[in-house]
């Protein structure tokens, strides 16, 4: 049976992976340590989700490994040489504020990490496909330099500006402020397509959005649309930071990401390097987000605006996606950005207002 490695085992996007991959017909891998939980709190942890897929498929395992521990690492990947054809890195420090935090600790999983996994893949299983989940914070707040226009409840470029129907990666990764996690996911995005190019593997850095789900444990410093409906179903307060509410962000579900991952997968290219999101397909702003989540959960949400915008934070992010598009004509997003609402809160209501 062809096995497959997923990092981040317990994650919203790492638990998807292992859904798809199983019932793709592979031995799933998972290196998962609940870092979440020592990042985001209690309410955070992957460890509900790595117990609830081991129950579920028999074809998955868990190895509660830290991917900073190369030697661990190296070990996983030896007992799967021979078999391993699919590495899919969903571990991270996802959070812009939480780096801050802890500089060293950031640095350390995202880049130092993501080098001992790459070079585990050398060392074992050169010609499996290494597909790393990045970020489009790697072009720091250069999108803020871009002659955005404010409207009554976002903001927004011009029709006619290149970029009006999604950033590319034309955009420069150079001059400009990337907080401390934008520059440790740099470092992992640039090493993953180094890896390809210097070493001929077959390697992709997918620079996405925001990535959500009903799985996703949404908590105030990451995972913003699960947080905010967690919120608003709960009576919970939540803060908005910066540009009046009128930021854009992009959504896109994470099993529509999985899906692109397969889709590389089965015709993989060595180095590559694609913008990923909900594109203009699924994207809203901060105030068009809180409108839609109180109208889902029928009550207002209780929330105020902070002047301080987050360092390196975007005004406005939407993917253009036509270049990944163009190497893989058969993927495009399948859930908008209501759809992708309303199952998170179908989903979670229940659990979150018995544990409120």
């Amino acid at each position: 049976m062809p096995r497959a490695i997923v990092t981040g085992s317990g994650g919203l996007v790492g638990s998807e992976s292992v859904g798809r991959l199983v019932e793709a017909g592979y031995d799933v891998v998972g290196i998962e340590n609940d870092m979440r939980s020592r990042f985001f709190g209690a309410p955070a942890s992957t460890g509900a989700v790595t117990k609830a897929l081991t129950e579920r498929y028999d074809a998955f395992r868990s190895l509660e490994v830290d991917i900073r521990d190369v030697d661990a690492v190296d070990r996983a990947f030896a007992d799967s040489a021979g078999q391993l054809e699919v590495v899919v890195h969903a571990a991270a420090q996802p959070s812009h504020d939480w780096a801050a935090s802890d500089p060293e600790t950031d640095f350390t999983i995202n880049a130092n990490g993501t080098l001992s996994l790459l070079e585990a893949t050398r060392r074992h299983a050169p010609e499996a496909t290494f597909i790393h989940l990045s970020t489009n914070k790697v072009y720091g707040d250069l999108p803020n330099g871009l002659p955005l226009e404010e409207g009554p409840s976002r903001l927004e470029l011009p029709a006619d500006h290149p970029y009006f129907g999604g950033i590319d990666t034309s955009m420069s990764i150079d001059a400009s402020t990337h907080s401390l996690f934008g520059v440790s996911k740099a470092a992992a995005d640039l090493m993953v397509q180094e890896y390809g190019r210097y070493f001929g593997m077959p390697t992709v850095s997918l620079r996405c959005g925001c990535l959500t789900g009903p799985k996703h444990a949404g908590a105030q410093l990451h995972g913003f649309l699960s947080y905010l409906m967690r919120c608003t179903a709960t009576g919970t307060p939540y803060t908005v930071f910066g540009y009046r509410g009128k930021q854009v962000r992009d959504n896109i579900h994470s099993a529509d990401l999985v899906e692109a991952f397969l889709r590389f997968h089965a015709a993989p290219r060595p180095g590559a390097v694609y913008n990923l999101g909900g594109g203009r397909y699924s994207n809203c702003s901060m105030l068009e987000a809180i409108d839609m989540c109180e109208r889902i959960a029928g009550r207002e949400l209780t929330w105020e605006l902070s002047d301080r915008a987050r360092t390196g934070d975007h005004r406005w992010w939407i993917s253009d996606c036509s270049e990944f598009q163009a190497d893989y004509p058969g993927w495009r997003p399948e859930y908008d950005l209501e759809g992708i609402a309303r199952e998170i809160y179908e989903n979670n209501v229940e659990h979150w207002v018995a544990h409120a």
